[in-house]
């Protein structure tokens, strides 16, 4: 049932004139029986299962964290420095910078301290505005992360967290105490592979030791995260609306399914 990957340089063989490019394939007996039930599942971290404080709380935090408390008091301060952030990220030399920015720590900080020096709030602070990014504090679980990983979990289905993300965030998911519900991480910063590589998708599934045929994955990039159908995966894509409440998280649990004996 498992599907082989397709060989580097090698394209998969062509089946009909208008076939879907993949990365793997599939034997005929398994392209003709329905698909494997769900055994595992795997998540994007940043605005799918946690979500960041909105922009103008951290930029009062990091006012404080500088010694400024206070100086975001009036709305229209608030306004202008999100304004400036905007602007800033615009800027040719900003954009270039953010290439390739989550393959690793250092790459990141460069992109980021490229930003922050762009807007005139946080110019001479880009280090404590870059660390107060990375804080546990900064990022929040949606209100329906905690319930999901825990259904599944009593189903038997095994979790993982694949993101693009240049730090490890499993001190924030221990922060919020959900360590014990995520079995393992594909981090592009450690693999050295950003979505919507495959073979990132492939080896969260093998460190589940799941099947990717067997697997779905959720996320809210279609572009990014919709990648991991090439490798096999399922793909279930969140609306790219901004969101302080719910996800819509639930709904994972009606594609995986009631628990059954495929799921012991």
């Amino acid at each position: 049932m498992t599907g082989a990957a397709v060989p580097a340089g090698s394209p998969p063989p062509i089946h009909t004139l208008f076939d879907t490019p993949t990365a793997y394939q599939v034997a005929a007996a398994d392209s003709a029986a329905a698909p494997p039930p769900v055994r595992a599942v795997l998540f994007d971290f940043a605005n799918t299962l946690f979500r960041m404080v909105d922009a103008a709380q951290w930029l009062r935090l990091v006012a404080a964290d500088t010694g400024r408390a206070g100086a975001l008091d009036d709305p229209a301060d608030v306004d202008a420095a999100l304004a400036g952030l905007v602007r800033a990220y615009q800027l040719p030399e900003v954009v270039a910078a953010q290439q390739g920015r989550d393959l690793s720590a250092e790459r990141h900080r460069a992109a980021m301290i490229a930003w922050f020096g762009a807007v005139d709030f946080l110019r001479g602070h880009e280090s404590a505005a870059h660390a107060r990014m990375l804080d546990a504090d900064s990022w929040i679980p949606y209100g329906d992360t905690e319930p999901v990983l825990r259904a599944l979990r009593e189903r038997g289905i095994r979790v993982g967290v694949v993101s693009d993300i240049a730090w490890d965030i499993r001190a924030h998911v221990e922060h919020r105490g959900l360590g014990g519900l995520v079995d393992a991480y594909a981090l592009s910063f450690e693999v050295g592979r950003e979505k919507p590589d495959p073979e990132l998708f492939r080896k969260a599934c093998a460190d589940l030791g799941a099947d990717p045929r067997a697997t779905l994955m959720v996320g809210d990039n279609p572009a990014r995260d919709g990648g991991a159908s090439a490798a096999g995966l399922r793909c279930f894509i969140l609306p790219a609306e901004h969101r302080t409440g719910e996800r819509g998280l639930r709904q994972v649990l009606d594609l995986v399914g009631p628990p059954g004996p495929h799921l012991s």
